[in-house]
């Protein structure tokens, strides 16, 4: 199984990028699939995800703000983030479990099975 993101860059306060991961190995719609994030210095933490049965989810700190798409005739996942501020920059990841059941929306990092090589996202003010 092999996750790669892309789609990362640099925007200024207010843009908006897509990022994307591709999921290469399994069958996608039987996966949890969640986006992380990581500023220097701090810890990793959780953005969004999307479950098998395409329920998602989202941190306090993105709703409204960012969205979880996918295309599974592409066995690729989207996020898609708008009005973006300083504070969103940092390294995305994308990760994957498939073994069920499995608590997608709120398990850590440390609890996927694959992840990927992340895409960096800068926003300046």
């Amino acid at each position: 199984v092999q996750v790669v993101e892309s789609g990362g860059g640099s925007v200024q306060a207010g843009g908006s990028l897509r990022l994307s991961c591709e999921v290469s190995g399994l069958s996608f719609r039987r996966t949890c699939m969640k986006w992380f994030r990581q500023a220097p210095g701090k810890e990793r933490e959780g953005v969004g995800s999307i479950d098998r049965e395409d329920a998602s989810s989202y941190a306090d700190f993105v709703k409204g703000r960012f969205a979880i798409s996918q295309d599974n005739s592409k066995n690729t996942l989207y996020l898609k983030m708008d009005s973006l501020k300083p504070e969103d920059s940092a390294m995305y990841y994308c990760a994957v479990h498939w073994a069920w059941p499995f608590p997608c929306s709120s398990a850590s990092w440390s609890r996927f099975l694959v992840w990927g090589q992340g895409t960096q996202v800068t926003v300046s003010s």
